[in-house]
C-alpha cells in the first residue's frame, strides 16, 4: 500500500499539541457505524428502561453508564426536532449518568475546600455551585455541579470520570475526619422555559423562589427529591435529584410524565446543541485532564484570593501569574467560532481540523452545531492563541456532508462566547460583566 507523507503521522502533526503527553486524536475516521452491545459490564441507570420505552434508540456511555442520546428519529426531524422542544416548551432528559460522589462528616467543608478551586467556604447548606477540581499540574479533573446539603454535607453531581477514586485517594491517611462515597441518587433534568410551571403542579409554588443554584427538598409521587435550579443548557430549567433511585425511579419518572402532559413534556436526550450555545463545557469533549482552566474561559473559577492551600493552588498562580505579564504558557486556546458550511445537525464524530486561511491546520473543533436563532453553524474549538482574537478569520473542514463544496473547508470566525444570551448568565458571564476574571 503507498502511503503519502500526509499519512505518516495521521494524528495531524501541524496542530501543536506538545504541551500534552496525550494528544487529543485528530484522526478523522467518520461515523464508523457500530452496533453498541448492552452488558453487564456496563452500568444502566434506574431510567434506562424507562428512557428506552419513551423511544430512545441511541446511546452512548459516560461514567461507565448507558447513556440515552437520541429519541427523535432522524427522519422525524432527529435533534434539531428535539431543540425545537427544548427551547419551546419543556423537556425531561434522564441524566443518572450524572453520579453523585457524597462527602460527609465532620471535615466535609475543610476537605472539599482543598479538592476545589473556588472557596467552598461560601457555599451555604442548600445552595449549590458549578466548580472545577484540577490536579497538581492544573488539568482539569472534573467540573461537577457540587450541592451542599448541610454545614457537613457535599454532593458532587459528576461529569465523566472516575472523581470518587480520586477523592478517596486524596484522604488516604484520614487527613480529615470524612466519609467518600457514591449514593443511591440519580438526576433528572427538567428544562425549557415551561419547566418553572411544571415545577410549580409537580412540588408546588415555593420552587418559583428557588434561585438560580438554589436547592429544596421535595416529594414528588411521593417519592423523596432535592430539587436545583440548574441544567445544562441557557434555558430556565431545574434538575431533580431522586433519593433511593433504585427503588424510586419509575414513581419519579411516571409522575413527572403524568403532570408534564398539560405542558407538552416531550422526552429528549441532552441538548448539547444548546449547551455550545450558551457555552458550556463538556468534560472530555472540550476540556480533559491535560487542560488548564485559563485555557478554557474558566480562569474565573480559579479566584485570586483564596487563603486556604487547595490542589493545583500553585500551579494555577503561576500560570496566571504568566498570563499577566502577557504570556500565555499554552500552545491552544479555546474560543467561539462561526462556520459556514450546511447545518450540522448531529453530533461530530471527529475532532474537526481547523487551518489558517491560508490551509496550514492548527487548531480542531471540539463542539460544533446548527444554531438556528443566529443561522449558522456555531462551535467551540482549540486554535493557537495568536489566532484566538475575535474576528480572527478561520478555515474549517468539514466532512463531505457538511461542507459547501465537497473537499474544500469553509470559512469561519472567532467570535464571543455564549453565542446567545441565557435565562440565567454564568458566573463566567458576570464576571465579566463586572470587569472581573473570578467569581470567589
Amino acid at each position: 500500500m503507498h502511503h503519502t507523507s500526509e499519512d505518516a503521522h495521521p494524528n495531524v502533526p501541524s496542530v501543536d499539541q506538545s504541551d500534552r503527553l496525550v494528544p487529543i486524536n485528530l484522526r478523522q475516521s467518520g461515523s464508523t457505524p457500530v452496533e453498541m452491545l448492552i452488558s453487564t459490564r456496563v452500568r444502566k441507570s434506574p431510567f434506562w428502561h424507562l428512557s428506552i420505552a419513551a423511544g430512545a434508540w441511541r446511546a452512548t456511555i459516560y461514567n461507565r453508564t448507558y447513556h440515552p442520546r437520541g429519541y427523535v428519529k432522524p427522519e422525524d426531524g432527529g435533534a434539531m426536532a428535539e431543540y425545537d422542544a427544548l427551547v419551546n416548551g419543556v423537556t425531561l432528559w434522564d441524566v443518572a449518568v450524572e453520579r453523585q460522589i457524597r462527602v460527609s462528616g465532620p471535615g466535609a467543608e475543610g476537605f472539599v475546600n482543598y479538592v476545589i478551586t473556588r472557596d467552598a467556604s461560601k457555599i451555604k447548606p442548600m445552595a449549590a455551585r458549578y466548580c472545577i477540581l484540577c490536579n497538581e499540574k492544573g488539568g482539569i479533573l472534573n467540573d461537577p455541579v457540587l450541592l451542599r446539603l448541610a454545614a457537613d454535607e457535599f454532593w458532587f453531581s459528576l461529569s465523566d470520570t472516575d472523581l470518587m477514586l480520586w477523592l478517596q485517594a486524596v484522604n488516604l491517611g484520614r487527613k480529615w475526619d470524612v466519609e467518600i462515597a457514591e449514593i443511591d441518587v440519580c438526576p433528572l433534568q427538567i428544562q425549557g422555559p415551561l419547566s418553572e410551571d411544571l415545577m410549580a403542579n409537580l412540588v408546588g409554588e415555593t420552587v418559583r423562589d428557588v434561585p438560580y443554584y438554589g436547592l429544596m427538598e421535595a416529594e414528588v409521587g411521593g417519592a423523596p427529591v432535592i430539587v436545583s435550579q440548574t441544567g445544562f443548557t441557557g434555558e430556565k430549567g431545574y434538575e431533580v435529584f431522586v433519593r433511593d433511585a433504585s427503588v424510586n425511579a419509575e414513581t419519579v419518572w411516571f409522575r413527572i410524565r403524568e403532570v408534564g402532559e398539560q405542558f407538552g413534556l416531550a422526552v429528549i436526550a441532552p441538548a448539547h446543541h444548546r449547551r455550545i450555545a450558551a457555552g458550556i463545557l463538556s468534560w472530555g469533549q472540550d476540556m480533559d485532564f491535560e487542560t488548564s482552566p485559563f485555557q478554557v474561559n474558566l480562569a474565573y473559577q480559579v479566584p485570586r484570593k483564596k487563603a486556604a492551600d487547595y490542589i493545583g493552588k500553585q500551579e494555577l498562580e503561576r500560570q496566571r501569574a504568566e498570563i499577566d505579564a502577557g504570556r500565555f504558557p499554552f500552545k491552544l486556546k479555546l474560543v467561539g467560532v462561526r462556520l459556514g458550511g450546511t447545518p450540522i445537525i448531529d453530533y461530530a464524530s471527529d475532532f474537526w481540523l481547523v487551518a489558517t486561511p491560508d490551509g496550514s491546520r492548527v487548531g480542531y473543533l471540539t463542539s460544533p452545531w446548527w444554531s438556528p436563532e443566529l443561522e449558522t453553524n456555531i462551535a467551540l474549538g482549540y486554535v493557537p492563541v495568536e489566532l484566538s482574537s475575535i474576528g480572527a478569520q478561520l478555515k474549517v473542514e468539514l466532512p463531505d456532508a457538511y461542507a459547501e463544496r465537497v473537499g474544500q473547508p469553509v470559512d469561519a470566525e472567532v467570535c464571543a462566547v455564549p453565542f446567545r444570551p441565557s435565562v440565567n448568565p454564568s458566573a463566567r458571564e458576570k464576571a465579566k460583566e463586572r470587569g472581573r476574571d473570578h467569581a470567589d
